[in-house]
């Protein structure tokens, strides 16, 4: 049964995973272009991991007072914090604790992966161990402010000036310090371009960072599962079974020691 932890710095939604202990977990960021926290790519996603033995949160971060900034970012890094901090209450090890999420919250994912090491992006004093993520799942990702962008995200987070946007540009933040990472998407997404992914995962290549990449010839952005509980069928949202393999691949990687 889920529950709410309403939290200091945001809310977090708990989706247990069977009992036991040292279990991988999982924070989810749903997505919604930086305007708001997309209920689709929420609750139905935790629970399908929980299933499958992830331990899965829900992360409702602030959308609102543009620009956005870094807020969300240390919203994201408090709350990998204080799951960290009760690691043992839930029988997570606290070395095994990604971040995830959906194109916007993807990229909210991958901003804590790829800056979570740098002081620079935190407020003084932030223990930079204690948020550090051991693992990232992107999906469908936002992630370049350059030529493919989803330009309504950048603007959300940095306004209209061109160089604060570029700050967000996940691909030019990639370093050492990347954690392992899951990429999907799909090659005929046209709100958020494949080109995307193309770009992080050549970056976490030249850095040699561990990771898993899935590319699925047809279906529109935003899918989710891509199954019935999260199908959109007026935006084109609709079940497939193919694409919606990609959560048990992820459950699996997951759980890899």
């Amino acid at each position: 049964m889920k529950e709410v932890l309403r939290l200091d710095h945001g809310v977090l939604t708990h989706f247990p995973a069977s009992a036991g202990r040292n279990k991988p977990a999982l924070i989810l960021c749903p997505g919604g272009g930086y305007e708001y926290c997309s209920i689709r790519e929420g609750a139905p996603v935790a629970r399908a991991f929980a299933r499958d033995g992830v331990e899965a949160f829900v992360l409702e971060y602030d959308c609102t007072e543009v620009p956005l900034g870094v807020k969300p970012l240390h919203t994201l890094s408090a709350s990998v914090a204080w799951v960290r901090e009760h690691a043992a209450q839930f029988g997570i090890a606290a070395d095994r604790i990604a971040v995830g999420g959906f194109s916007a919250g993807a990229h909210l994912a991958g901003l804590l992966a790829a800056t979570w090491h740098d002081a620079d992006w935190f407020p003084a004093g932030t223990d930079l161990q204690a948020h550090r993520p051991n693992a990232a799942v992107l999906c469908y990702p936002v992630v370049s402010a350059g030529a493919y962008a989803h330009r309504g995200s950048f603007v959300r987070l940095a306004g209209e000036n061109a160089a604060e946007q570029q700050r967000f540009s996940l691909e030019t933040l990639v370093s050492a310090h990347m954690p392992r990472t899951f990429l999907w998407h799909t090659l005929t997404d046209v709100t958020v371009p494949v080109e995307n992914t193309l770009l992080l995962e050549a970056a976490l290549r030249r850095e040699n960072i561990s990771h898993e990449l899935h590319l699925f010839p047809h279906g529109v952005h935003g899918l989710a599962l891509a199954d019935l509980e999260t199908a959109d069928p007026m935006k084109g949202r609709v079940p497939d079974r193919h694409i919606n393999r990609w959560q048990a691949l992820c459950a699996e990687w997951l759980k890899e020691e």
